[in-house]
């Protein structure tokens, strides 16, 4: 078979569906607005960085290995990808922390908004809300020494 071409991967992105492809955008797309929503969440109080930067890591990992691997190697933020892909459970004094501190930002919150009820009941149900998630995630065992 001289002068023919070599087979191309089956994944090469001219092998792709358009369904595919489309799928893959759409799931780096929400990766990335995930990630920046994350970054936002450093600086901006009540909105929370981990959950995320975790969604943006499950979006790369399906739609984007060299986003994916960029992210758990990232110098700050991909501890805590590592962290979540080997144990998928967290520590149960991060979930104190997590709720401690979504209590007082809840509690600042519903302080300032004692002017707006129904502002101020949805913000204190977004709080139960998240910690209700907080403490379904799996509790990890204490590491014996």
């Amino acid at each position: 078979m001289l002068g023919m071409p070599p087979p191309k991967p089956a994944l090469s992105p001219d092998r792709l569906s358009a369904r595919v492809r489309l799928k893959r955008a759409l799931l780096v797309g929400a990766g990335l607005l995930s990630l920046l929503l994350g970054l936002l969440g450093a600086v901006l109080p009540g909105l929370p960085t981990t959950p995320f930067v975790l969604l943006a890591a499950a979006c790369f990992a399906k739609a984007s290995p060299r986003l994916h691997r960029w992210l758990v190697q990232h110098r700050w933020l991909g501890p805590m990808v590592r962290d979540w892909e080997a144990n998928h459970s967290l520590p149960l004094r991060i979930k104190w922390l997590a709720s401690g501190m979504m209590a007082l930002m809840v509690g600042v919150s519903a302080w300032q908004l004692a002017e707006r009820p129904v502002v101020q009941a949805a913000v204190l149900m977004a709080g139960l809300v998240g910690c209700i998630v907080v403490w379904r995630i799996p509790t990890r065992p204490v590491k014996q020494r």
